[in-house]
This record gives structure tokens, sequence and C-alpha cells, in this order.
């Protein structure tokens, strides 16, 4: 890997994050991650799993943005499946998928996103409230 590159993923991978706030739970600490520039994915997989893995963020990196930015399936869900295997609850995934879409109607970020022009202020707010309302969800899901 050239060295730009790599500094670049490194900087990625290592840029400090806010401390959590006293009595934080895990809706408020998955927001706080989006904020701070965590993806959807990244932000539940964290919030709900206390993981700060490198290479387990670089992996859910890929996924925001509904997969690679390609607007597929919403990435707080993938983080949310990604967040109950990890914590041997795999089999819970289409129970979250189902909560996800009695709540929004669908789980596909393109319709999710399809009032908001992408990446301005209101799009972030609403990918922020999915963020929060998933990790929620999987933390009720883990216990």
């Amino acid at each position: 890997m050239p060295p730009l590159e790599n500094e670049a993923m490194l900087a990625k991978l290592f840029r400090l994050r806010p401390p959590p706030a006293a009595g934080e739970n895990v809706r408020e600490k998955a927001g706080r991650l989006f904020e701070s520039g965590c993806n959807c994915t990244q932000s539940v997989l964290m919030a709900t799993t206390d993981t700060d893995d490198p290479e387990l963020l670089e992996m859910a990196d890929a996924f925001g943005g509904g997969i690679g930015d390609t607007q597929c399936l919403c990435g707080a869900v993938t983080g949310g499946v990604m967040a109950l295997g990890l914590k041997g609850k795999g089999k819970k995934a289409a129970e979250l998928v189902e909560a996800f879409k009695v709540r929004n109607k669908v789980t596909c970020c393109k319709i999710l996103s399809r009032p908001y022009t992408w990446n301005s202020k209101e799009h972030l707010a609403n990918c922020r409230r999915l963020t929060e309302e998933t990790a929620a969800e999987v933390a009720r899901l883990l216990r």
C-alpha cells in the first residue's frame, strides 16, 4: 500500500472520538459516534458492542451509505446485524429487520433517504435518527 494511502487509513481508523457523557445510553452513544464522523454501520456496531477493533471498524465502514454508498440496505441495520452476530445473537437478525420495517416501512437506504438531498443536513439528521433507533433496538434484542 502506498504511504499516503496507509496514512489516510490509519488516520481514519484512529480518529479521536468525543468522550462519552456520564450516564449515556446506547441510543445517545450511537448518535454521538455518528456525529463524530463514524458512519451508521460503525456507530450502531460500536454503541451496542463497545468494540473499537480497527479491523471490525474498517470492515463496517464499507457498509455505510447503504453498502458502499450504493444506497441499498440501510447501514444502521447492517451494523445491528453485525452486533447481534458478534454477541452470539445472530438468530435475532430477522427480528431486528422486522422491527425496523415496522417503524420505517423499508430497509432500503435510497427510499429512506428519498425526501432529502444526499449528505444534506436534513439527510444526515434522518440517518442519525435511524442509527439511534436501530442501536436502541439492538440493545433490546441483546438483553
